[in-house]
């Protein structure tokens, strides 16, 4: 709950010192904006490594193929980029260039979930009677 906080903190401080440097300086205005946000990430940091133990012991006990184990994690790793940068595109005024990041990542992600999906599929036609 204390990391809660500092992200709030940093989050406000970021925020009103883009508002105050923003009419001054747009560039810098960004660059805070930027430096925030990846302070940010470093505080999730160890976050992050506690979900990464986590699905380890899931997949370690359910014994899924180490393979689908990486495939999700690279999925959930390309969500959280794509998710980010479009908000960093809103934040410097291109929207809709942030939008197309969303759009690409998407794509990105179907495409690395399709041996995912056909692994079910194949789960699937085994309990079917033939």
């Amino acid at each position: 709950m204390d990391s809660l906080y500092k992200i709030v903190g940093i989050a406000l401080v970021t925020v009103i010192a883009t508002l105050i440097v923003r009419p001054v300086r747009p560039d810098f205005a960004v660059f805070i904006s930027v430096v925030g946000g990846v302070i940010i990430l470093f505080l999730l940091a160890g976050y992050i490594a506690d979900i990464f133990d986590i699905f380890s012991k899931i997949f370690t006990f359910t014994n899924v193929n180490a393979s689908l184990y990486k495939i999700i994690l690279k999925i959930i790793g390309v969500g959280y980029l794509v998710e980010f940068t479009a908000s960093l595109c809103a934040d410097t005024g291109n929207g809709s260039l942030g939008d197309k990041v969303l759009l690409g990542g998407k794509i990105v992600i179907l495409v690395m979930a399709l041996p995912i999906i056909t692994s079910i599929l194949e789960i699937v036609m085994e309990l079917l009677p033939v």
